[in-house]
């Protein structure tokens, strides 16, 4: 056993030193030093035994690794499956974080009721007459579930070891604790250790592992920042309590892209994939309205149709107010100078709001077209129909731009029913015999005159 030994780590960014001091040199913060006894043992924590043998790694010529295609294990949750790039593959660490509340837990336990295999649900926060409640709420029965409370990792090891199971799901993270290191549960040093051993045996052993982790009140997830380069996937599970809908992001993936979206309603007996988003984007009100417009996104390799909602009214204050809630408020105000120098409209003394409704964030600039659509939509109180959509990019020069895979876009305007489709007539567009109408524009004054 090797002897005690203190050491200083950075909450925020995991920085070791050898002194405390105010402000961590790595990331620039104050008071983020704190001291941590740390005592290890050169044994190591979970070892494969191979017929009494440890393999050990030799190196191998770059041409002669197979590359055939990992097979992935398909979850039975569609959502889940697209974020990850097709299903968890085998020997791969996931991170699944998210605010308190927010259906983590719920996620987990649902899926793990529906996998076809042995799957073992570690919880360190509640206890199994609790996740028993949980399930039964889900209504949902699985004879591949195995449920086992404990925070040791040592223990954990051990009842792994003995059930083989074919996933393992932690809840949470910051509560396991090792005995090779003293300090307590939820400390850096021991999230680093806990997750170490986790890697070690998810590699060696081929069998993928899922945690569960906190997140600061910045909306970071907790811990030290080295936890996300260590695993292998880093999703995030978002939304607001007071709403039914969440939304599932991948920060980070090895193996798949980071730019799809998971989507998911929240009910009673537990969460439900939204297979169509538009559902939730688009409000159900028949009248149409001033300030609507409707635009064609995309996340990742997923159409979405998004409302975009404006309010165009004389400013009260000397100082005109420019808001804009899930919309780039920087972008918003280059498309305001833009329409009043290149197309005339007087909008320098009137405050705008921009809202993006469904509670999520668009960095697409192809909506670029809809925004300006229902800012002069606002601005002369003149109502565009609901059967309008949009898809183009504003240039500086109020020039209309095209935008990518504006063939999807289409086809995804088409199959929910709209009737005309504006867009840039720099688009090369290859779809034919379509039943919706694209008009194609080159300025601004071109929309003008079509919608109003």
């Amino acid at each position: 056993m090797a002897k005690v030994k203190t050491t200083f780590f950075c909450q925020n960014c995991g920085s070791q030193f050898a002194k405390w001091q105010g402000q961590c040199s790595s990331c620039k913060q104050w008071n983020t030093i704190v001291e941590e006894v740390i005592q290890k043992e050169v044994k190591a924590n979970w070892q494969k035994q191979e017929k009494g043998v440890s393999r050990i790694s030799k190196p191998t010529l770059i041409h002669e690794i197979s590359s055939a295609t990992e097979q992935r294990l398909p979850t039975s949750d569609q959502e889940l499956d697209r974020v990850l790039g097709g299903g968890i593959v085998p020997g791969s660490l996931i991170l699944l974080g998210g605010e308190p509340g927010i259906g983590k837990s719920t996620l987990l336990l649902q899926i793990s009721l529906k996998l076809p295999y042995k799957t073992l649900y570690v919880s360190g926060e509640e206890s199994q007459k609790q996740i028993k409640m949980r399930a039964e709420r889900i209504s949902q029965k699985s004879s591949n579930c195995f449920v086992l409370t404990e925070t040791k990792t040592q223990n954990i090891f051990k009842q792994i070891a003995e059930i083989q199971p074919d996933i393992v799901i932690i809840d949470s993270i910051q509560t396991l604790h090792s005995d090779y290191i003293e300090s307590s549960a939820g400390s850096i040093s021991q999230i680093r250790e806990c997750t170490t051993e986790l890697i070690k045996f998810a590699k060696e052993s081929g069998t993928p592992v899922l945690l569960i982790g906190h997140i600061t009140k910045d909306g970071n997830i907790a811990g030290p920042k080295i936890l996300e380069h260590m695993v292998d996937t880093v999703l995030q599970f978002e939304g607001d309590r007071n709403h039914v809908y969440r939304i599932l992001r991948s920060l980070k993936n090895r193996f798949g892209s980071t730019s799809e979206l998971g989507i998911y309603e929240m009910l009673s007996d537990g969460l439900r994939e939204v297979s169509n988003p538009s559902e939730i984007l688009i409000s159900k009100n028949e009248d149409e309205l001033s300030g609507t417009a409707i635009a064609a996104t995309l996340e990742g390799a997923r159409p979405l149709m998004i409302e975009i909602q404006a309010l165009v009214s004389t400013a009260v204050y000397g100082t005109p107010q420019r808001s804009s809630t899930g919309y780039n408020a920087k972008r918003l105000n280059m498309l305001l100078a833009v329409l009043e120098k290149r197309a005339g409209f007087k909008l320098a003394a009137k405050d705008v709001f921009l809202n993006i409704t469904g509670g999520i964030s668009i960095d697409d600039t192809a909506i670029d077209l809809a925004v300006i659509a229902a800012i002069l939509s606002s601005n002369e109180d003149e109502e565009i129909s609901k059967t309008n959509c949009f898809a183009a990019e504003i240039g500086l020069a109020g020039e209309i731009r095209p935008v990518s895979r504006i063939d999807q876009r289409i086809s995804e305007a088409e199959k929910l029913g709209f009737k005309r489709f504006f867009t840039s007539k720099y688009n090369k567009i290859s779809l034919k015999n379509t039943n919706i109408e694209i008009i194609l524009i080159s300025k601004i004054e071109d929309l003008v005159s079509h919608l109003f």
